[in-house]
């Protein structure tokens, strides 16, 4: 098990206070992702080292780009339609490592 939970008579349970957010890891990954979504699809872009507002910004430069709406959730940006291979190009300009994932 790796249960970070600790029991002791002095100090009782001790647990982490909080989880930092985690910022991409250098591996900016784009991918189509159809499943869940009626039938759409939709390009989801992973891995950034943005976060917050900067992330939201760069977002909507990418929105702009493609000519279509999105959104950022869970630290990923999804953008409606398939633009996976405009935003990898557009992403590998701005110095990005970018790799098309998935189908």
């Amino acid at each position: 098990m790796s249960s970070k939970l600790v029991y002791s008579t002095d100090m009782g349970r001790i647990r982490e206070d909080k989880v930092k957010e985690t910022v991409g890891d250098g591996n900016v990954r784009v991918r189509p992702e159809k499943k869940g979504r009626g039938g759409k699809v939709v390009t989801v872009i992973s891995g950034l080292p943005l976060a917050g507002n900067d992330l939201k910004a760069y977002a909507k430069t990418l929105k702009k780009r493609c000519g279509g709406g999105g959104a950022v959730k869970d630290g990923n940006i999804e953008l409606q339609g398939d633009h996976v291979d405009v935003m990898v190009d557009v992403l590998k300009k701005a110095g990005y490592d970018a790799k098309r994932s998935g189908g």
